[in-house]
């Protein structure tokens, strides 16, 4: 055992030498081109290890965080101090977990939820959804499934349903519907506590969770993507090279993993950056604010542009679309598939001028084009960071539950603006910042009869601004 250990240890120190040679014969420009490229790659697996340890950085369960292998299970939606993801949702109680398959499988139970729309997204650590139990996909009676991680072979006990996670990090990301009334928000307190997942050596047992332990050298004030986007080189890739031996790319990504490893990232390795050549080092110093740079960039390649809205279904699924993943990860972190939900997302009013909340908007909804879902739907408020903006109605969301007026001719008119616009349309009001801010409909369970708004058929319409 000795002798293999030490031969590994040699077999390590030779591939790191080798692709330290191959990293001194790229020029500076190929050098940072490669690092782009990574930093792109890896930025879904970067965040989503920081959202974790920012999540699961505490002794018991308070609020939107839990110890590893314990549910989160937020009581009501939340407010605009929420700031762990960005575009977080006031339309469904979240109730998360993150779990680590490497050393076993974990076994989620979902009790019955009578009939209540719900989905419980499973999310690997590149941010792919690779299961989706839930009322449109398996109903909402009771459902057992173990997930297992990467090259898991076993035998799980009979009515339990295996779902394979291609890495070790899992974030389950459950949401429950709810109307946000006492009664209801009462209703679903009681589901999310049936609601349990184990490890498979505890599963039929008595179980109590650990306490969890808590890192005092975590960061729990700086949002996610601040953390992230302040990374300097060598500590991004040293982070992306370690992570990615336990949540391993793909065979889909061997082009990419190729090229890393030729500057020297290699999953299970540390990152040699200080070995680098002296004018490679330079090049790559600025790697981490151009390549966001480019991510923020490709807003308008991202989808279609529909009256001014971001139209994609290019969600929850990326294959080697690093670029789109990457993008996703930044504006709205654990995205569903299409099928689940879309999510149209504006920036601009219908003359293509950003909005500014010194003026006042219209959003106009003709008779029978009320979005066609089996779900529900809702616009969301978000400030220029896109996180909630806070108002005196602790208003974020706009839908149905709000018991919208109709027009004499049965349109609804939304009224988007910082002002109140008086007691007669404050039903259809949705407050926002005095500056710049951003708009997104959520549209859960695009209709399977009227599949308008997965062919595009169904358009979102314009934000006009009031002359």
């Amino acid at each position: 055992m000795k002798s293999y250990w030490i031969a590994a240890l040699v077999l390590s120190g030779m591939v790191a030498q080798t692709n330290l040679v191959k990293a001194a014969e790229l020029s500076p420009d190929q050098a940072k081109s490669i690092a782009s490229e990574a930093y792109i790659f890896g930025y879904p697996l970067i965040t989503m290890e920081i959202t974790r340890r920012v999540m699961t950085n505490v002794a018991e369960p308070k609020d939107t965080h839990a110890p590893m292998g314990q549910f989160a299970r937020l009581r009501e939606y939340p407010n605009a101090e929420f700031h762990d993801v960005t575009a977080p949702n006031a339309d469904t109680l979240y109730t998360v977990a993150w779990v680590d398959v490497a050393k076993e499988p974990w076994v989620l139970d979902l009790p019955d939820a009578n009939d209540r729309y719900y989905l419980f997204p499973m999310l690997d650590g590149w941010t792919d959804v690779f299961e989706v139990p839930g009322k449109r996909t398996t109903g909402t009676g009771p459902q057992t499934y173990a997930i297992t991680g990467p090259g898991w072979d076993g035998k799980l006990p009979e009515g339990v349903t295996q779902y394979k996670s291609p890495t070790s990090i899992v974030w389950l990301l459950g949401r429950i519907n709810c109307t946000g009334t006492e009664e209801d928000y009462a209703a679903v307190h009681k589901l999310q506590n049936e609601i349990s997942v184990v490890p498979l050596s505890s599963y039929g047992k008595s179980y109590t969770p650990p306490v969890g332990k808590v890192d005092p050298s975590i960061d729990m004030k700086t949002p996610v993507r601040e953390q992230v986007n302040s990374m300097d080189t060598a500590t991004y890739f040293n982070l992306l090279a370690s992570l990615m031996k336990d949540n391993p790319p793909v065979e889909a990504d061997a082009p990419i993993v190729k090229k890393m490893a030729s500057l020297g990232i290699v999953p299970g390795e540390p990152f040699a950056f200080d070995k680098l050549p002296a004018d490679v080092q330079d090049a790559l110093k600025d790697v981490p604010e151009t390549a966001f740079k480019t991510i923020i960039g490709h807003y308008d390649d991202a989808g279609k542009n529909i009256n001014g809205w971001l139209f994609t279904t290019k969600t929850g699924l990326y294959g080697t679309n690093y670029l789109q993943r990457a993008f996703i990860t930044a504006i709205g972190l654990g995205a569903n598939r299409p099928q689940d939900a879309v999510y149209p997302t504006s920036t601009n009013d219908s003359k293509g001028d950003a909005y500014d909340g010194k003026k006042k908007y219209i959003m106009h909804f003709p008779k029978g084009q009320m979005p066609p879902v089996d779900g529900f739907w809702s616009l969301t408020m978000y400030n220029d960071k896109y996180f909630f903006y806070g108002n005196e109605l602790n208003r974020y969301t706009l839908s149905a539950r709000n018991d919208l007026k109709k027009n004499a001719d049965g349109s609804v008119d939304l009224y988007i603006q910082h002002e109140s616009p008086g007691a007669k349309k404050e039903s259809n009001w949705l407050p926002c910042p005095d500056d710049k801010f951003i708009l997104m409909l959520r549209l859960y369970w695009p209709s399977e009869k009227n599949p308008s708004i997965l062919d595009g058929t169904w358009k979102p319409p314009a934000v006009a601004a009031v002359e």
